[in-house]
């Protein structure tokens, strides 16, 4: 079949959502069916022109000038749709590219499948206006489009219940984004000491996500600080950017740190498997993740995992057996690092664990059911009658903002 996936977000910029489209897309391909990317462009990285890759005119997002804002709109969009004789569109974004996709598969009568990657009202702190009233208005927007849709896909039933919760009456199907195993063998157990002078009796502790407010980051900054005075023989390495980097470092520095932590910045994929491979614990704070793909990435290399209690991370760590699930409190995340740390036993059975059940949830196994999603919907012969519900405009308005261009 042929796959249209419409999102606000594609490299070189780097996400949990890319990671996702990327994993799935390539297990799509090797199973035999196309794929077409409609996203933004990154004038300022200049990305590569790509085969199945439509990248549409962007500008850089004042508020995060690392992500880049694509102009929906596009002359030929349908022509373009028409041609590569798409079977089914799958939005990854309810704003800008991914109502664009509504729109589409409105007008062609496509199936229309939307994944809840992101607890999107968590992120409110991102708009330049009253937080509390924001929340609400992206909460309304994401169940709306929810509801547009012929199938909305949940990384795990945590969101699953959200979505039921904030009034999403559509289908709902909970298959999470899987891990690419392969990709993790013959992995550099050594790299992250020979990179970053991290001495042999020294536990590298991992973090790898964006540095933004919503993924909690200066909490671990203040467990690990605590961490230290207990255990000092610790070192935190931090993969990734984003907007608080420059705060969290000066705030390594405040707190005695500076030398302790370590900023590694945006890493290429394969250096990042290496940085799993060669850490000791991963930790991960965030208490937005739908699911937390770098979790089983991490276990993927018998990392046992220290993480919140919380939606993705709840379902992605078997607390107890490869890892330990925390309250959201620096006093109760801080002593499950601790207790993994002082006990050698401890670790070497949650390390084994973790490899063991990284091997559930294989990447081949979610595209493959999520194929089988795609194709009961093209199936459906009702699709081609279903009603769709307008999208609301005001009164004279019309979408705009300049054309759009395929690289």
């Amino acid at each position: 079949m042929n796959i249209g996936v419409f999102t606000d977000s594609f490299r070189p910029y780097t996400s949990g959502v890319v990671r996702s489209i990327e994993l799935f897309s390539r297990e799509f391909k090797s199973l035999g069916h196309e794929v077409y990317i409609f996203g933004p462009d990154y004038p300022m990285l200049n990305p590569p022109k790509e085969e199945g890759v439509f990248r549409f005119i962007s500008v850089p997002w004042p508020i995060n000038p690392d992500f880049s804002l694509p102009i929906p709109f596009s002359t030929h969009l349908g022509a373009t749709i028409r041609h590569l004789e798409l079977d089914i569109i799958h939005a990854h974004s309810p704003f800008l590219l991914g109502r664009l996709g509504a729109r589409a598969a409105r007008r062609h009568k496509l199936p229309l499948v939307f994944t809840f990657h992101t607890l999107y009202d968590q992120y409110v702190h991102y708009f330049p206006f009253a937080e509390k009233t924001s929340k609400q208005v992206v909460q309304n927007i994401a169940r709306n489009f929810c509801n547009r849709c012929n199938m909305v896909v949940a990384p795990s039933q945590l969101v699953v219940n959200y979505l039921r919760r904030i009034g999403v009456e559509a289908p709902l199907v909970n298959i999470p984004t899987g891990v690419d195993l392969n990709e993790f063998s013959g992995a550099d157990q050594n790299w992250l000491r020979d990179n970053y002078g991290i001495k042999p009796e020294e536990k590298a502790l991992l973090f790898v996500g964006r540095l933004g407010k919503e993924k909690n980051v200066t909490f671990l900054m203040k467990s690990f600080q605590i961490v230290q005075e207990q255990f000092p023989e610790t070192r935190l390495v931090l993969v990734g950017k984003g907007p608080q980097e420059n705060y969290l470092r000066k705030m390594s520095s405040q707190m005695g740190l500076a030398d302790k932590v370590i900023f590694t910045g945006v890493l290429p994929r394969q250096t990042i498997v290496h940085c799993y491979a060669s850490a000791d614990l991963f930790v991960f704070p965030s208490v937005t993740e739908t699911q937390g793909l770098v979790i089983g990435e991490a276990k993927a290399t018998g990392l046992p995992v220290v993480a919140i209690r919380a939606f993705g991370p709840a379902e992605m760590v078997a607390h107890g057996e490869d890892g330990i699930l925390t309250d959201p409190s620096i006093p109760a995340f801080t002593e499950g690092i601790l207790s993994i740390l002082k006990d050698r036993e401890l670790y070497d059975r949650m390390s084994r664990q973790a490899y063991e059940n990284a091997a559930l949830v294989s990447s081949r196994y979610c595209a493959e059911r999520t194929i089988e999603v795609y194709q009961d919907l093209i199936d459906d012969k009702a699709i081609a009658t279903r009603k769709w519900k307008p999208y609301k405009k005001k009164r004279g308005g019309r979408n705009s903002g300049g054309s759009n261009h395929y690289r």
